[in-house]
């Protein structure tokens, strides 16, 4: 079994249901090995990169372990975002409704461009290290030297800009 994290985000329509369908679909397509092991709560996030007027996002991490590759999972969080719309190709930070990032998959590393492992921005993000801190604090990842609590608390950026919303609902 490998334990993966996976950030959960979406800035259109209900991010509330989204979240939940999302994670609903993502349960319904794995093994029936697979357990949903830590689920951290939500967070709105400003938006980072993005176009003027974009609506907030709603964010959260959590953590399945599956019987499954880096590549089957990612697979998998790419059927679900299509299934709730988001198209294939699309403009850089546009609105979505899910976006799903695999964060890591155990302790792989990958240098794939098709599937970066642990995820190149993850320690750059308090969208993604705020709950993911909440779920697994001292969780340190393959080629970082601080724990998930400590690259959060190294960052340089406003803490304000995310802000926690409460546990799933």
């Amino acid at each position: 079994m490998t334990t993966f994290g996976i950030a959960f985000g979406s800035n259109l329509g209900d991010r509330a249901a989204n979240l939940r369908r999302g994670l609903e679909l993502l349960l319904a397509r794995l093994p029936e090995s697979a357990r949903l092991t830590a689920r951290a709560g939500w967070y709105e996030t400003e938006p980072v990169d993005c176009a003027p007027g974009t609506q907030a996002f709603l964010n959260s991490v959590i953590e399945i372990e599956a019987d499954l590759s880096p590549a089957e999972m990612h697979a998998h969080l790419q059927a679900v975002e299509q299934a709730m719309g988001r198209p294939a190709v699309r403009e850089k930070n546009a609105p979505r409704t899910l976006d799903l990032d695999l964060l890591y998959a155990g302790g792989a590393v990958s240098a794939d461009p098709a599937l970066l492992l642990p995820h190149p921005r993850l320690r750059q993000r308090r969208f993604v290290l705020a709950p993911l801190a909440e779920a697994r604090p001292r969780l340190v990842l393959p080629g970082f030297e601080q724990s998930v609590s400590g690259l959060l608390a190294a960052l340089p950026d406003d803490p304000s800009g995310v802000r926690f919303m409460g546990p799933w609902r």
